[in-house]
């Protein structure tokens, strides 16, 4: 079995590599990645593997991005520095995770488990969307920070406060930065709407999703509805919908 090992302190991953191997002659760790953005690139260039461990908060955010940009549909064993409390939703939703430091006997537990679930069923391994977006806000105690966007070959980070807006666009969502740029996202904006924090941002449209301090102004478009104008972004169809125009208002008057 092939194992990827996700984990950013370099001694912390030798040693759950030793452990892994000595528990079985059949499983080999084919790689260690440090960071979201390797695993991302990892997981684009290679098979994927039969199983991953993997450390729940790197340097570079929260590991749940991964299964959001790679659509992991591998069993997870996520490590984790959290104690049991933070991570109960875990359990119940039978996403496995270990504590650490790891100990031996329940890592072999762990895999054994994964075992039986993968010789039960090959299908539905995903984690959905509303279950990455709980845990996420759980783990962080908020919102997310920033979205990974990839350019040709390269991956990117977007800090959530230098987006204006996002936009749904020919089956496709995009951002729009503070500098007027248009940047495709990997979510769509149902997604988007649970991840961002409702205090700054709001869903004026099945179109439209805007930032507060990316408004410049807001005007009568019509007896029921707004246009709204969003500093250094050219689109002229950012129109708060009938259903949204309450709401809308209210959330502007805070």
């Amino acid at each position: 079995m092939r194992c990827l090992i996700v984990e950013d302190e370099q001694p912390a991953s030798e040693r759950l590599k030793k452990l892994v191997e000595s528990l079985s002659d059949d499983i080999r760790v084919v790689a260690i990645t440090d960071s979201i953005k390797s695993t991302v690139e990892y997981l684009h260039a290679n098979p994927t593997p039969d199983f991953m461990l993997m450390d729940i908060q790197l340097g570079d955010g929260i590991s749940f991005e991964i299964l959001e940009l790679a659509q992991v549909k591998c069993p997870i064993i996520f490590t984790t520095a959290f104690n049991e409390y933070a991570v109960k939703a875990f359990k119940v939703n039978s996403i496995d995770y270990l504590l650490k430091p790891i100990d031996i006997d329940e890592l072999a537990m762990a895999i054994r488990k994964m075992r039986a679930h993968l010789e039960a069923s090959q299908s539905n391994l995903g984690i959905s969307p509303e279950l990455i977006a709980q845990a996420m806000r759980m783990l962080t105690g908020g919102y997310k920070e920033r979205f990974i966007t990839k350019v040709g070959e390269k991956l990117h980070m977007l800090p959530v406060g230098n987006i204006a807006a996002f936009v749904s666009m020919e089956k496709s969502s995009f951002a729009y930065t503070n500098e007027g740029k248009m940047v495709g996202i990997d979510h769509t904006l149902d997604q988007i709407e649970e991840l961002v924090d409702p205090r700054k941002f709001f869903r004026i449209s099945r179109k439209h999703i805007v930032n507060i301090d990316s408004i410049a102004d807001v005007l009568m478009f019509s007896s029921s509805r707004l246009k709204l104008r969003i500093a250094n972004v050219k689109d002229d169809e950012v129109i708060v919908s009938r259903e949204k125009c309450s709401k809308f208002k209210e959330w502007i008057d805070r």
